[in-house]
């Protein structure tokens, strides 16, 4: 199967799909259509029909066929109300349910937005997906991004820990979309601007995956607007996500890497590089000076919030061998400076407890493990201009001369509802003042910023992060928590959960790293806005039966590999990482700030995978197979920057050999 993107749809095929609305009697080019209770919205690639009676949604492509985008919602909204013309759609009410829904054409795409008008709280189970029969494929924004074969026996069993969990849109999913394969050339993409509120749940029904939403309108919370966007698509497996990239683009919420390193021209030592944080003698100049002399010529280096930080020392020899350096914090967390067990979560003053988030009934929010309390962006916010806790924080922190920084968790979510009549906080409220923080961090601080696993929200305020790249089935936190195999927070200068090497469940290793259930949602959106990396927890050498798979696909994604450092293993592996760290380099340098304009399989088994950069710029074949093809190698990689005469190949299982 080959997929390649486009930037238009100008027609969409849907023919051999079932239980779909009759044919509108007007053109798809026409304006929009009420007629029996049925509202008929021109879109790209043909025309879709809300069915006013029950939310449900069908569409019609310009050359033929038809699909369901949405069977009815789910639970009684009771009869409809006068349906009336707007100038692009129509809108109309569901008086038992205090709803009002619009439906209008939005960038060829079409928009429904609901409105709840009571003072209750109220939630509404749609749209609800995937049950159209030519369904073939689910493509989900968990990490990097997966598409699903709706009929696979693994995904639709308990083994996959997929089905019937409620995925929180603003939180659980790294972009706020899904989509289906409807067969060859077709598709639906689902786009929830309004995040907030709103959550996914896969089921498995006659042994096929659906999906459905559910959108929790609250005044309290700020959610009492819903919309959903639906798009035609050509059945790329990454086109939910070049549709969710042109709509941030849209609304001038998509970011620039190239842009930021104008601004901040220490953002350009990230590209090419690799990233790692660092224990013991890794820490020092000595190690740093260690690192350079193997030739790895770009490097993002990171180290923990304990007792021994980088010294100034550390941080110029880093700086005199082109890298970045920069501190883990946490502005998330507050402990009794007493008992606090670790130095990010000790404040000034009563910051502990006084700006812990409260829940409704006065509780302080329990932090990460149980440990203190969450705290309040909100109650930060107010008393920075008096107090400027966060000023102070990072001042100290930087003190060394470090040029980055990494922020855990304020792009990556949980958001909060704060209570506290002292500093009450929406969800959105939240995630307002995490941007305003994060954006002072890059503006003001000039530091090159990271976060944790972000959000795509938060895409415009930073330069990398620390997660998005890995697909997290529930089961990794079942494996970590066993410290006898997965190792624990000792030695102090090389903890064993960061270096001893482990050995995933076999269920959870096929859940994430497949690479056929994998693909670039991430990079399709916003490849040329920030850099995307691994979780930090899993760094290159702590799974050995997947380095092979993650190199590969680190170079066809063009994300960079991370790893954890300390004096050993510079030593001992630090020759492998200046291999691979050559092989990059000049690749994502030359294509680290364009757009991924091209994801496709090359083989039925999706073993053989390509990508393309920019318009060519850089063009990568990757073999996750045991065959060649095409002279390529299994488990190797060729990339061809626009001008070579060949491509440059690596087989990541023969490095260091």
């Amino acid at each position: 199967m080959a997929v390649a993107l486009a930037a238009t749809l100008p027609c969409v095929s849907l023919a051999g799909s079932a239980d779909a609305a009759p044919a509108p009697s007007r053109a798809a080019t026409a304006g929009p259509r009420i007629h029996g209770g049925l509202v008929d919205i021109p879109v790209r690639g043909g025309t879709a029909t809300v069915d006013t009676a029950t939310l449900r949604v069908t569409a019609r492509a310009a050359g033929g066929g038809t699909a369901e985008l949405s069977a009815p919602a789910a639970g009684a909204l009771g009869a409809p109300g006068r349906v009336s013309a707007t100038a692009d759609g129509a809108r109309w009410d569901y008086p038992r349910a205090g709803l009002s829904v619009t439906a209008r054409a939005d960038h060829g795409r079409l928009l429904v937005s609901v409105k709840a008008g009571g003072t209750a709280d109220t939630t509404l189970n749609w749209p609800v997906t995937g049950a159209d029969r030519a369904a073939s494929s689910l493509q989900l924004a968990r990490g990097e991004g997966l598409s699903l074969p709706v009929a696979d026996p693994f995904w639709n069993s308990p083994r996959a820990g997929l089905v019937d969990g409620e995925t929180p849109v603003d939180s659980g999913l790294s972009l706020p979309l899904w989509g289906y394969g409807l067969g060859p050339g077709r598709g639906v993409g689902y786009l929830v601007p309004t995040d907030i509120g709103t959550t996914l749940r896969v089921t498995s029904e006659g042994g096929r995956l659906r999906t459905a939403a559910a959108h929790r309108f609250s005044r309290g919370e700020g959610t009492t607007e819903y919309t959903v966007a639906f798009a035609l698509t050509d059945g790329s497996p990454v086109a939910p996500a070049r549709e969710y990239r042109a709509w941030l683009a849209e609304h001038g919420r998509l970011g620039s890497l190239r842009r930021k390193a104008e601004a901040l021209p220490a953002t350009k030592k990230l590209l090419g590089a690799f990233h790692a944080y660092t224990w013991g003698q890794a820490r020092t100049a000595d190690g740093v000076r260690a690192l350079r002399a193997l030739g790895v010529d770009r490097m993002w280096l990171g180290y923990d919030a304990d007792d021994t930080p980088m010294d100034a020392k550390a941080v110029a020899a880093a700086k005199e061998a082109g890298y970045l350096v920069g501190p883990y914090d946490s502005f998330a967390n507050g402990q009794d400076p007493k008992t606090s067990d670790a130095p990010t979560s000790v404040w000034p003053g009563t910051v502990y407890p006084d700006f812990c988030v409260r829940r409704a009934d006065g509780k302080p929010e329990p932090g990460f493990h149980d440990r203190g309390c969450y705290l309040s962006s909100e109650a930060f916010e107010k008393a920075e201009a008096g107090k400027h806790y966060l000023a102070d924080r990072t001042r100290a922190m930087t003190r060394n001369g470090a040029d980055s920084y990494f922020l855990d968790v304020d792009a990556a979510g949980e958001l909060f509802r704060d209570h506290s009549p002292a500093h009450p906080m929406t969800k959105d409220r939240d995630r307002a003042n995490r941007l305003a923080r994060m954006g002072r961090l890059t503006k003001k601080d000039r530091l090159v910023l990271g976060s944790e696993s972000a959000g795509a929200w938060a895409n415009g305020v930073l330069a990398f992060d620390h997660g998005s790249g890995t697909p997290v089935a529930d089961g990794l936190w079942k494996a970590e928590r066993d410290k006898e195999k997965w190792g624990g927070y000792t030695p102090a200068k090389a903890p064993g959960i960061f270096f001893k090497p482990a050995e995933l469940p076999a269920d959870v290793a096929k859940a994430m790293y497949d690479p056929a259930y994998r693909v670039p949602l991430y990079e399709t959106a916003l490849h040329d806005s920030l850099v995307n990396t691994e979780r930090w927890e899993l760094p290159y050498d702590k799974l050995p039966k997947q380095k092979t798979t993650r190199a590969l696909l680190a170079m066809l994604y063009n994300t960079p590999l991370n790893f954890v450092l300390d004096g050993p293993s510079i030593k001992e592996r630090g020759p492998e990482l200046a291999a691979l760290q050559r092989y990059f380099s000049p690749l994502h340098q030359a294509a680290g700030t364009e757009a991924m304009t091209d994801f496709r399989t090359l083989t039925g088994d999706r073993a053989v995978q390509r990508t393309v950069f920019g318009d060519g710029v850089l063009t990568v074949t990757a073999n996750f197979g045991t065959k060649a093809y095409q002279g390529l190698p299994g488990g190797c990689v060729d990339a061809k920057l626009k001008g070579d005469a060949k491509p440059r190949r690596l087989c990541p299982a023969d490095v260091n050999r």
